[in-house]
């Protein structure tokens, strides 16, 4: 039997890309509130309605909790998008409508499916970001020009969960497990990870714990950019990025392999 001719690898992942894309045209009222509109409620709410009774700025490096809190909450909103995002399309696609499976069918490989999937993240978690950002500025919680660079940043931040997340999800028949995600995962790290306080505030067994997580890198690196002290210790900078690089592109092979090993199981 003669096999299928593949498709040029960039064409094939512009393909499901643009699946992705044309779902999403259909489907992006539904996620205005949680992608962009809750987040920056969040950032009022918290920044200047909580931050007015904050009155000890040296514990936030000399800065007001509105400038300390903006670029926490953009690496936690990347992060908590790219997590919704890697979990039901990717479950649906394989399991519930099937989709993947007819694109399989094609010229396209799952290799294609897969990095299709996660660049139609990154441009999701790339819009989301460069909106948060530009009302960071517009809230004045921008220290210096350096917000710019935030934006990948909390791009990276966000695939260092996608990846992972997206690999687990092509493993799971149901969604039951992904409540267990959020609830004892994402929700901690939003919470334990510097975004709403330093972590030096925690007993030392947390802050060890906070340490190894993508978040409080991302975090930490946002953080720098917006404040403008990135180059203060761009040592550390470097490695934040090194870390949720490896993530990312850890995650990133584990979803071309899972999502390969179920289409080809069927």
């Amino acid at each position: 039997m003669t096999s299928l001719v593949r498709s040029p690898s960039g064409s094939a992942i512009g393909r499901v890309f643009e699946h992705r894309f044309m779902t999403y045209r259909r489907t992006f009222r539904a996620s205005i509130f949680s992608s962009f509109l809750s987040p920056v409620l969040f950032l009022a709410a918290m920044g200047i309605g909580l931050g007015a009774y904050v009155q000890d700025p040296a514990a936030l490096g000399g800065v007001p909790y509105l400038v300390f809190l903006a670029p926490g909450l953009l690496a936690a909103t990347a992060m908590q998008s790219a997590s919704f995002e890697s979990m039901f399309p990717i479950i649906a696609g394989l399991e519930w409508s099937r989709i993947f499976h007819g694109m399989y069918a094609t010229p396209i490989s799952p290799r294609d499916i897969a990095l299709g999937n996660l660049a139609w993240i990154t441009a999701r978690l790339l819009l989301i970001c460069t909106i948060f950002t530009f009302v960071i500025v517009l809230f004045g919680a921008a220290e210096s020009p350096l917000i710019v660079l935030a934006i990948p940043a909390a791009v990276l931040t966000g695939l260092a969960f996608a990846g992972p997340i997206a690999a687990f999800s092509a493993t799971q028949r149901t969604p039951n497990k992904f409540t267990t995600i959020f609830r004892f995962g994402i929700t901690p790290l939003f919470l334990f990870s510097g975004t709403f306080f330093p972590i030096s505030s925690l007993p030392a067994a947390l802050q060890a714990l906070a340490w190894l997580t993508p978040l409080y890198h991302g975090v930490a690196l946002t953080r720098g950019l917006s404040l403008g002290t990135a180059a203060d210790d761009p040592l550390a900078m470097l490695f934040h990025v090194a870390f949720l690089s490896t993530f990312a592109i850890v995650g990133g092979y584990l979803t071309v392999r899972n999502i390969g090993r179920r289409l080809v199981r069927g």
